[in-house]
């Protein structure tokens, strides 16, 4: 008995843990690593080829940086230009997180 209680209690940790994998990969990092590095890239300066291509302006030009967060998530949940909306696939919650996370790009 205690020996399968012990094996419910690892079995209880690993399924918590993977929890929190699964919550983890929902950061904004990694949203935008998945979603928008490959035309904003890694540094959100717009610097790949598509990203060039299109046009797409650095977070840190200044017409972007004085843009309010909710412009931004605005944006970012329903495209503008060439860029996709979001809407059908993130959450308001990811959508914020992504913007965060630009944020923090234009402060590198």
């Amino acid at each position: 008995m205690k020996k399968l209680l012990k094996t419910m209690a690892v079995c209880g940790t690993v399924i918590i843990a993977a929890g929190n994998i699964s919550v983890a990969e929902e950061t904004g990092e990694a949203l935008y690593t998945a979603k928008c590095k490959m035309c904003h890239g890694a540094t959100g300066a717009g610097d790949t080829p598509i990203g060039k291509k299109q046009g797409v302006k650095s977070f840190s030009d200044p017409e972007i940086v004085k843009k309010s967060d909710s412009v931004l998530f605005d944006i970012t949940k329903n495209g503008v230009g060439k860029m996709p909306a979001y809407k059908d696939k993130l959450t308001d919650a990811q959508i914020k997180s992504l913007v965060d996370y630009m944020r923090s790009l234009q402060k590198k």
